[in-house]
């Protein structure tokens, strides 16, 4: 089977889990076997991001409970980042607290100001077991900790406080796809 050089061309696109789905708040497994089922989902994954027009998507949110997530999202300085990370661990993060709009494709429709480290560093693995190490300043760095989170079975609305967490949640109880 010949695949594109562009990620998600060959791949799947799978439905998205949305808040109030127990598979988003249950903590991830290590990826252990490297083939080819991991390639088609890393593929399926990116196929899946694009379609919903994110910059990022963790396994858990299409109904896979492996430690794995995707990225196609530009920084601060607009320079673009592109890959996966298998067995993800956020390794640092530091810099000033931001608080910046986030949102996600599982609670979508909704943005909220939410704090984060303004440089994260996160090493994992490649689809094909090779270590790497990858980190990101500004809006890439929100991203990496996005991530990183829903791995860990939690969500950028567990990170709100106050007005903006009672006004994001008013928000969900009035979206059109909240159960």
């Amino acid at each position: 089977m010949r695949t594109s050089s562009i990620p998600g061309s060959a791949g799947q696109v799978r439905p998205m889990r949305l808040l109030g789905d127990r598979g988003l708040r249950t903590p991830c497994e290590e990826v252990t076997d490297f083939g080819p089922d991991l390639a088609k989902l890393v593929e399926d994954m990116f196929a899946t991001m694009y379609a919903a027009q994110g910059v990022g998507l963790a396994a858990n949110q299409i109904d896979v409970p492996l430690r794995v997530f995707v990225y196609d999202c530009p920084d601060d300085e607009d320079l673009r980042h592109l890959g996966h990370l298998v067995n993800p661990r956020l390794v640092e993060a530091d810099g000033v607290v931001v608080r910046g709009p986030e949102g996600c494709l599982s609670v979508p429709g909704i943005e909220a100001g939410t704090p984060r480290f303004d440089h994260a560093v996160v090493e994992g693995r490649t689809v094909d077991g090779a270590p790497v190490r990858v980190s990101g300043t500004g809006f890439f760095a929100r991203c990496l900790q996005h991530e990183c989170d829903h791995l860990d079975g939690g969500l950028y609305l567990d990170r709100l406080t106050g007005l903006r967490r009672r006004r994001a949640l008013r928000a969900v109880r009035k979206a059109p796809w909240a159960a």
